[in-house]
């Protein structure tokens, strides 16, 4: 059964692993001729919309528009179209719920290395959505 890749998922968060999940996505991206959705998740709880940004969330909101706008830009410089989404929450359950609530064809995501023991282990996030989605995974070191 071939799957037929239209929509890819790739969680960024600033790291260089990150960006080699981009850059791979990208990739794919122009084989598939698909669109790439750039996600990055707040750790905080989402707060009320009545309640006025804190601190930590604006700092957090102008890390986040810093890595989209750096995405959106690899990813134009190669043709493809890049949509960015910024949420709230456990940066791990969000990615596979996004992932399957907007149904998505592939979750592209860096790795992340343990220390010395950075070959056999995957990251905590990487790790989760690996076990926990219902979606392909693609784990890029």
């Amino acid at each position: 059964m071939a799957i037929k890749i239209k929509k890819i998922l790739v969680p960024l968060d600033g790291s260089s692993n990150s960006y080699r999940g981009l850059d791979v996505a990208i990739h794919m991206a122009r084989q598939c001729q698909a669109s790439i959705t750039g996600l990055y998740v707040l750790g905080i709880t989402k707060p009320n919309p009545n309640d006025p940004i804190s601190p930590v969330e604006k700092v957090l909101l102008e890390y986040a528009q810093k890595i989209m706008k750096k995405s959106k830009l690899i990813a134009a410089k190669k043709g493809i179209l890049f949509y960015d989404r910024v949420s709230y929450g456990d940066d791990e359950k969000r990615i596979v719920e996004i992932a399957e609530k907007q149904n998505f064809d592939l979750i592209v995501i860096g790795s992340r290395g343990m220390g010395a023991a950075k070959e056999i282990f995957l990251g905590s996030t990487s790790n989760y959505v690996l076990h926990k989605s219902k979606k392909p995974v693609l784990i890029v070191k």
